[in-house]
């Protein structure tokens, strides 16, 4: 199923345009979008099987959840550390060795015997993952035409929606039929399968002499490390509530940015060249994925509260318009990689950004007046938006990134979506329950969640905005 999925994919990424892709660039697409669709993937698919593994391990949900809070923060705090080690060591070597851990820790979830040794295993399941996040991004621009560079970057965003919308109901048959074992155990095929796909197409690392790479900045990969966990750690622990723990942690990434900045100024050769952020571009590019993925992650966090309590929607109703706005990426991510082939990645940003912005006001306006009619219209505004700015935004950044930085740069971006995700999960959960007047939103009155809702995207939209803002700004500057 999966590999008829990516090739597909690939051979529609290549069909717009007088000069379709060669098979073998084609069947690299195939390789990197099964990667990215892994990774995706395995965030998703453990949620739903939370439940279970509260019972089969006799486990609290606060023990449970860090099976996913260990594969986020293993990706959050290193996927810029894998992306700089792809450019000093090679990316079709480190990526090959991602996949294999992927597929090992996989399999070392499925048979854990307790419920620490599940989560170690998760910890380097999520390196895997992060290692596949940097690096496909990077293989795209060093093997499919500069022309064709939207298009490939909206395929790898329809493999990552693919695997964000598959990995419940996937999940949900797999523990069914078969146990939470399963959940882990689906990645061995298809991870081998990647694995081949990667060995197989995808080029041959250039050699140079070793006296001529760069060094590998330890000290800054360990600082940065542990300045993102602590932020992550800040922003999930406690679901929106700051008490003394998150304060601590979130002074702890302070001080580690500040020591971060400072080392990468004394290094000869830094994990992150601070030069880099001059580019307006990249800065600007940087600051709205977090804007725009914090803004994502609230409808992920707000909707089913709204959906189930706001307007009296049973579960399966609630699943079933959640699903909507993944399957819209799935089919929106390849077509937005054409259009911002055919008009230009900056044009397309602002496109995106604009969908945004009516999205957020839609989200904010029409579900009190049509209810989920409303709801289910704003979605499809949204979505389609953010499927747009994503694939421009990638394109943008990475066209012209040096062959050196390349992975660097795609970790960053990576990263960047992460933190906003992150960051919305806390923030925009905070906001809701604020303006909602509710300590405890699950038990809140339907007309407090509509309060809640409508505050919340109307934070949103201010927040894209802000990025509409920067991304005018950093063109206008270019220009």
């Amino acid at each position: 199923m999966k590999t008829s999925i990516t090739e597909q994919a690939a051979v529609a990424a290549g069909s717009a345009g007088a000069a379709p892709l060669s098979p073998p660039v084609r069947w690299v697409l195939a390789s990197l979008s099964l990667s990215m669709l892994l990774s995706a993937l395995g965030t998703s698919i453990a949620n739903v099987g939370l439940p279970s593994l509260a019972q089969a391990f006799n486990a609290s949900f606060q023990q449970v959840q860090w099976v996913v809070l260990a594969y986020l923060l293993a990706i959050t705090s290193l996927i810029v550390s894998v992306g700089r080690l792809g450019d000093i060591t090679g990316r079709r070597r480190l990526l090959l060795a991602g996949i294999l851990l992927f597929t090992a820790a996989s399999v070392l979830c499925g048979i854990a015997p307790t419920l620490w040794l599940l989560v170690a295993a998760r910890a380097a399941q999520g390196l895997g993952a992060a290692t596949m996040m940097a690096l496909t991004m990077a293989f795209v621009g060093e093997t499919v035409p500069k022309e064709k560079t939207g298009s490939a970057m909206g395929l790898l965003g329809t493999m990552s929606a693919v695997g964000t919308a598959l990995g419940p109901s996937l999940g949900g048959v797999l523990i069914a039929g078969l146990g939470w074992q399963a959940i882990f155990l689906v990645n061995l095929p298809l991870g081998l399968l990647a694995f081949f796909l990667a060995r197989r197409y995808l080029p041959m690392d250039r050699q140079g002499a070793k006296t001529d790479r760069p060094g590998f900045d330890h000290v800054g990969t360990l600082l940065l490390a542990l300045t993102l966990a602590a932020y992550a750690l800040a922003m999930t622990m406690g679901w929106g509530s700051l008490g003394r723990l998150n304060m601590v942690l979130l002074l702890a990434a302070v001080c580690g940015a500040g020591l971060f900045v400072f080392s990468q100024a004394q290094v000869a050769s830094p994990l992150v060249r601070l030069a880099a952020f001059r580019n307006p571009v990249l800065s600007a590019s940087l600051a709205m994925n977090v804007l725009v993925a914090t803004v994502m992650m609230a409808t992920l966090v707000v909707g089913p509260f709204y959906l189930a309590r706001g307007l009296g929607l049973d579960a399966a109703t609630v699943g079933a318009v959640m699903s909507i706005g993944p399957l819209i990426s799935v089919f929106c991510g390849v077509l937005a990689g054409r259009l911002v082939d055919r008009w230009g990645a900056p044009r397309m940003v602002v496109a995106g950004l604009v969908a945004m912005v009516l999205g957020a006001v839609a989200l904010a306006v029409l579900p009190a007046v049509f209810g989920i009619a409303g709801y289910i219209a704003a979605i499809a505004v949204l979505t389609p938006g953010y499927q747009l700015f994503q694939a421009a935004n990638n394109t943008a950044v990475m066209a012209d990134v040096p062959p050196n930085q390349r992975g660097v740069v795609s970790g960053l971006l990576s990263l960047a979506r992460n933190l906003g995700l992150v960051t919305g999960a806390s923030a925009m959960g905070a906001v809701f329950a604020f303006a909602a007047s509710s300590a405890d939103i699950a038990t809140a009155r339907p007309e407090a969640l509509a309060a809640g809702l409508r505050t919340t995207f109307a934070v949103a939209a201010i927040l894209v905005a802000i990025a509409l803002a920067a991304a005018l700004a950093s063109y206008r500057r270019r220009a």
